[in-house]
């Protein structure tokens, strides 16, 4: 996989560094207004914060600004999906520009992440899912993704079949990776950001 050559790597990670300071010196203020609206809609905590599964199968703490109701899991973990009933009216708004996902820029400083990968799992599903899927694991070989080549091909991930085709794009993506198929990946995440999902507000997992 190209991805794994130490060139390959050490480019990667010096974009990665450079953008993620970027978007937080500049998103910065607009999550202490965001996070204001979220604090006034229903009183709840702004960050949310969740266990994610990262490369090689490492642990880390996910940050994202809050964008479901507080009690979205009381019965447990559950699959996010298109016109989720657990999303907040500013959650709804945030998550269709991808406000929410601007705090994963101090995962990709802290090296849990980079922009670009295999969008991280939480560790109940991936135990799932390698029971499931053969292969599945090859995925995690990488810096899990803020965005991806899964995310701009596919709408969430709601069922096993459904994570069984992301891996397809996950291990294309690992083949075929270069500089340039990230930056096409981006240029499509600002599309889908501005245009929607095919033209609409969906939102990718």
């Amino acid at each position: 996989m190209a991805i794994t050559s130490a060139r390959h790597r050490v480019i990667k990670r010096a974009v990665d560094l450079l953008t993620a300071t970027a978007l937080l010196v500049f998103g910065t203020p607009l999550c202490f207004f965001v996070g204001a609206l979220i604090k006034l809609e229903d009183g709840g905590p702004i960050m949310f914060r969740q266990v994610r599964v990262g490369r090689r199968g490492s642990l880390f703490t996910l940050y994202k600004l809050r964008s479901m109701r507080t009690d979205a899991e009381t019965g447990g973990p559950q699959w996010a999906a298109i016109d989720d009933e657990r999303v907040t009216g500013i959650g709804w708004w945030i998550r269709a520009l991808r406000i929410d996902e601007i705090p994963q820029a101090w995962n990709v400083l802290r090296g849990h992440m980079s922009l670009v990968g295999p969008r991280p799992e939480r560790p109940e599903f991936v135990d799932v899912l390698r029971e499931e899927i053969v292969g599945y694991d090859r995925r995690l070989v990488v810096r899990p993704g803020i965005t991806g080549w899964a995310q701009v091909n596919q709408i969430y991930a709601g069922t096993v079949d459904d994570a069984r085709v992301k891996l397809g794009y996950d291990l294309e993506y690992l083949e075929r990776y270069s500089i340039w198929l990230d930056l096409r990946i981006m240029l499509r995440t600002a599309r889908i950001i501005l245009l929607g999902w095919g033209g609409t507000s969906g939102k990718t997992a």
